[in-house]
């Protein structure tokens, strides 16, 4: 979930074409599925659930006006994890801006968090981009709020832009890295998360 009790800061992150990236396998109990037509109400209940949006309906607002018309697209690039009730609990989409290939919108519902399914879709979401694009650069954006994510983001082969970014993102870096060092432990050239 979104930490919106700290400054918010863009933060631009890129994978190089070439890192590697582990195998992992779904938790028990939960399995990879892709959108299907009519999933944008389980996409809005994720996104809204982790604070990305006020409330349903504005989230499906943002992707009836950004995704749906592109329905064909959304079943090669959007992700979910299913549980064994086949409610959907996380997400992953990747997406382009302005030709870029870039990671849009990834999510785990509040209360299946810790579970290791932010790992599983980021690097299953990951692994299936490579199938679908080839081993090409990948973009990110993310932010200072989202710190919890960004370790995970790093294990699955991201780094931190100091400088530069992609399509119309903004890279606060400076700003963003006073933030992210009091929350994420500073090791060589790597951020990792801090253990509490």
């Amino acid at each position: 979930m979104l930490d919106k009790k700290i400054p918010y800061y863009n933060v631009i992150m890129l994978r190089k074409q070439g890192t590697k990236i582990k195998e992992v396998i779904c938790p028990k109990g939960y399995d990879f599925v892709s959108y299907q037509t009519g999933d944008e109400k389980a996409w809005a209940e994720i996104e809204t659930s982790v604070l990305e949006f006020d409330n349903v309906e504005k989230s499906l607002s943002y992707f009836d006006k950004y995704y749906k018309p592109y329905q064909e697209e959304l079943k090669k690039r959007c992700l979910f994890i299913e549980n064994d009730k086949h409610e959907k609990v996380a997400t992953f989409t990747i997406w382009w801006d302005d030709d870029y290939p870039s990671v849009h919108w990834v999510a785990v519902k509040p209360n299946y968090q810790g579970k290791g399914l932010g790992k599983a879709i980021v690097y299953q979401g990951i692994k299936h981009s490579i199938t679908l694009l080839g081993d090409v650069d990948i973009y990110l954006h993310t932010q200072t709020w989202s710190y919890k994510a960004i370790g995970i983001y790093q294990k699955a082969g991201f780094k931190i832009l100091e400088e530069g970014s992609f399509a119309h993102y903004k890279n606060d870096y400076e700003a963003a890295i006073k933030i992210l060092k009091d929350k994420l432990e500073v090791n060589n050239d790597t951020i990792k998360r801090r253990s509490t």
